[in-house]
């Protein structure tokens, strides 16, 4: 009997195209080429525990005396562990600025849970603008909930990345649709830092066309840069507002799936209270968030060795963030400003530089046929991308894997063995030039 290969009705959700993710997706590129003899290093994600980063042995011992304790293995209330949520409350309004209750925060597993939910339960209508380069986590999630791509405003690598005020202010006056602003603070994929001028700016622009602001902090106590590191809760005023945090980055514990949002000035506008009070509904459906984690953020958190643990980390990464600056503009045809938070440094090819045919030797015809068959068709960096993986097992990600028109790269600053560091610099570098001369 014939069976139809088509389903009784489309069950595609309108926003399935725009759920991309460059940063993994490369992964199935790399691969492929490991199993053709190449050796991968993995430049393409931020976590600093798989780069080989140790968890400080006193934060293990935390967590090894909270297993002990059977609450920690049951489920939490669903906002969050009240003790844990008390404790960042009283951080949060200690810093000055807008003040919050525990019930104005929410635990979720990891700030992918979070993005997924604050654009799920959006107004189909309603969009959030965010900059480009974009984060991918966001600008997919953005862009599935409206079912159509990601709106941003530009990121200036020739200005270290500060965003365009004009272009997101005339961005916003002619589309009625734009709801939120989101800004990534310190940025992923930059390393820039928003200044605190930029901020109030940013906020005087929400301000003005009753706009709320999402501020992803999950990099904020990763900084090494000159600029202060100014957190939406100290200039959001009156504004309605939801910053992002958690522990993957900082401890680090990417494993852990914690995060947590702070809701601002909910009390101040119905609809963003109706909206938020969505999200703790939908949390309510999904019981609660991991215990374990949350449990333990107050005690790490208060330990005397908790601040010189981040100095000593962003020492490490100002350091590499240096090197690499120094490095690779050290070389014609691109543009890499000098990150000053989280870890990662973008890299921008000038206008011109690629152009179509480019490419480096490859000794092994194999992995030669592979590239030059997958390199067909795509964009420019992402070429560059597939050749220098081939060529030197380097895996980077492409900048228009980041919702962004510019062709570049990102990079990390993760990689703890100095001298590894240095010769994969070197070796993009030198590729670079052979790449550009082709």
């Amino acid at each position: 009997m014939y069976r139809s290969t088509k389903m009784r009705n489309n069950i595609i959700h309108s926003g399935a195209n725009e759920l991309t993710y460059e940063i993994r997706g490369i992964v199935e590129i790399a691969e492929k080429l490991e199993k053709l003899g190449v050796n991968i290093i993995w430049e393409n994600i931020g976590d600093p525990v798989a780069k080989g980063e140790p968890v400080p042995d006193w934060i293990k011992e935390i967590v090894k005396k909270a297993l002990d304790e059977n609450k920690n293995f049951a489920y939490s209330p669903t906002k969050g562990l009240l003790k844990t949520r008390e404790f960042l409350a009283e951080k949060c309004n200690s810093n000055g600025g807008a003040k919050i209750t525990p019930e104005d925060i929410i635990f979720f597993n990891g700030l992918g849970d979070a993005i997924s939910k604050i654009y799920t339960y959006l107004n189909r209508e309603s969009r959030i603008i965010g900059p480009s380069p974009a984060y991918s986590t966001h600008s997919s999630a953005e862009a599935a909930h409206a079912g159509s791509p990601h709106l941003t405003y530009d990121l200036l690598p020739k200005l270290g990345w500060l965003p365009d005020i004009n272009d997101l202010r005339n961005k916003i006056r002619y589309n009625p649709a734009i709801s939120g602003i989101l800004i990534i603070n310190p940025d992923n994929p930059t390393g820039m830092i928003y200044p605190r001028r930029v901020l109030e700016e940013i906020v005087k622009i929400a301000k003005e066309y009753d706009l709320f602001i999402i501020s992803d902090e999950i990099y904020s106590n990763i900084i090494y840069g000159n600029e202060e590191t100014v957190k939406l809760s100290k200039i959001i005023a009156d504004v309605a507002g939801i910053a992002m945090k958690g522990i993957s980055k900082e401890l680090p514990w990417p494993g852990s799936r914690c995060g947590w949002i702070e809701v601002y000035n909910k009390d101040k506008d119905q609809i963003f209270a109706k909206y938020i009070k969505s999200i703790i509904d939908a949390k309510m459906l999904e019981v609660c968030s991991t215990t374990l984690p949350q449990a333990v953020i107050p005690e790490i958190m208060t330990d005397s060795r908790y601040e010189s643990h981040l100095k000593q980390r962003n020492e490490k990464y100002k350091k590499r963030a240096e090197l690499a600056y120094k490095i690779i503009n050290s070389i014609n045809g691109v543009i890499s400003p000098k990150p000053s938070g989280a870890f990662y440094m973008s890299v921008v090819f000038e206008d011109g530089a690629l152009k179509n045919g480019q490419k480096l030797k490859i000794e092994n015809e194999r992995i030669k046929e592979f590239i030059e068959k997958i390199s067909e068709n795509v964009a420019p960096d992402k070429r560059f991308a597939y050749y220098l993986m081939a060529a030197t097992g380097i895996c980077v990600v492409p900048l228009t894997g980041f919702n962004s028109d510019l062709y570049g790269f990102r990079i990390t600053l993760l990689e703890p063995d100095e001298e590894k560091f240095k010769k994969t610099l070197e070796t993009i570098t030198e590729k670079i030039r052979e790449y550009l001369r082709s």
